[in-house]
């Protein structure tokens, strides 16, 4: 039994998931301590649980600790198995990750799948429904996967409420990825949208990223979505030839749509001024299923400790070695 320690790195729900996933590939149990040990509220929060859960479910795991607020949890899996699965955070927590922790188990299981999940689509801090639907999918399906996913309805902090649904047919071998350079611009569009708030809210916040990124305004759209709460999120797509980027900014009491609308363009120049194809989030995303596939190489900006530390436990499940090597001032190579 593998033996993880929680605080270490970035000390977050990362290391958790990054575990769950692998002893589901794997079949190694472990046991993890001091779980989110560097967080304001350490231990299992509801979409860490949902987590643990979601994957015990898949796996046929048996699991001690599993209950809010744990700082100690083991987890021993079973067989994967296909099937259709409806998970709810019961919070505004990301259903992003909770995706993300069972999709690499449901690549390999026995059947096809349908997941349908609940909570947040749309969280800061984590990637976006929009994100994982046009920026990594497509990048998982040139790597031979075939995943495709439906929003339902848009879930914001704190009301949550979201729902989407994902269909995964397993996939026996991923393909190696390389993505060196992003390739020619195709595309770059700035979509603001709010829920249960007023459209002027949307509007100035297009206008002010368009504006910032010195964009024609016809590159910006305001929408209105449907949530079960109020909320709001802009999103600046950058699309290359090989690869398409994300990048958002959100909504909350006292933020101003200028404010917003920076947040989003703070991240989408830095990404552009680093001239990679894989940006920091994106980044993260890809580790696991590069290393499922065995091998792999892209092109990065500086490695966050969210990125180190995921890479630690890939390592400590997989017999693969990932290496970080520094190109220039902003880029870094990623090679397994």
């Amino acid at each position: 039994m593998l033996i993880l320690d929680g605080s270490e790195g970035e000390g977050g729900g990362q290391i958790l998931r990054t575990a769950l996933s692998l002893s589901m590939l794997t079949g190694l149990p472990f046991r993890i301590e001091k779980i989110r040990a560097k967080r304001r509220k350490p231990g299992l929060l509801r979409q860490h649980l949902t987590c643990v859960t979601a994957a015990a479910k898949v796996s046929g795991a048996t699991v001690v600790g599993a209950e809010l607020g744990s700082l100690a949890l083991v987890f021993t899996p079973g067989a994967i198995r296909g099937g259709t699965y409806d998970f709810a955070i019961g919070s505004a927590g990301s259903t992003m990750l909770v995706f993300q922790t069972v999709l690499p188990a449901l690549l390999r299981a026995d059947a096809p799948s349908r997941v349908t999940i609940s909570g947040g689509t749309h969280n800061p801090n984590a990637p976006t429904f929009d994100h994982l639907e046009r920026a990594f999918l497509p990048l998982l399906r040139r790597m031979g996967a075939a995943v495709s996913v439906t929003l339902q309805r848009h879930g914001f902090y704190p009301a949550g409420g979201g729902r989407w649904q994902a269909d995964i047919t397993p996939s026996a071998d991923l393909r190696p990825l390389h993505l060196e350079a992003a390739g020619d611009r195709v595309s770059q569009s700035i979509t603001a949208a709010v829920a249960n708030l007023p459209f002027e809210i949307a509007e100035r916040e297009a206008g002010a990223a368009a504006a910032l990124l010195s964009w024609p305004r016809d590159t910006a759209t305001a929408c209105t979505v449907k949530a079960e709460g109020q909320g709001n999120v802009v999103s600046i797509e950058i699309a290359h030839e090989h690869v398409t980027e994300i990048f958002s900014g959100f909504g909350e009491r006292g933020k101003s749509a200028e404010a917003v609308a920076s947040e989003a363009v703070e991240d989408a120049r830095a990404y552009l001024s680093a001239q990679v194809p894989v940006g920091p989030q994106l980044c993260d995303q890809l580790l696991l299923p590069c290393a499922m596939a065995g091998s792999a190489t892209f092109v990065t900006s500086a490695p966050t400790q969210h990125t180190r530390t995921n890479i630690a436990v890939i390592e400590k499940f997989l017999p693969v070695e990932i290496e970080l090597s520094q190109l220039d001032v902003a880029r870094w190579r990623v090679k397994l």
